[in-house]
Parts: structure tokens; sequence; C-alpha cells
């Protein structure tokens, strides 16, 4: 192997990294949404999507609202 081909097989991994880097935090955001539109904390469900997304999830669809539900 060359001295390029090194490089560039390190600017694949690199690349491949920051890409599930960049999934990894936009999958993380989906509980929090989910949370804040709920009324419960944006970051608090993300931190806790971001070790344990699954869970998160399930436990930001589950748990109840705390915004007052306009009745008409």
């Amino acid at each position: 192997m060359t001295g390029s081909e090194l490089v560039l097989a390190a600017s694949g991994w690199w690349f491949g990294s920051i890409i599930l880097f960049i999934v990894w935090i936009a999958i993380a955001l989906w509980p929090a949404r989910v949370a804040t539109r709920k009324g419960h904390s944006f970051f608090g469900y993300f931190l806790f999507s971001l070790v344990f997304f699954p869970a998160a999830l399930i436990v930001a669809l589950v748990v109840p609202n705390r915004r007052r539900v306009a009745t008409v």
C-alpha cells in the first residue's frame, strides 16, 4: 500500500464515522420531539435517547400529556 492509499482508507473511515454520528444524533431527536410535544423536557429526553434510544422512544410515546387539551 502506498501513502495515498492509506490516506484514502483513513478518509473513508472518518467519513463513515461522521455520517454514523449524524444519523445517531438525528435519530435521538425523535423521542425528544415527541416528549416536547407532550410538555416534557426536550433536553432530558434527548440525553436519554442518545444512550437508550428504544427505551426513550417507548417512554416518550407512553408518558401522559402535560399540556392542556383545548375543548371546543
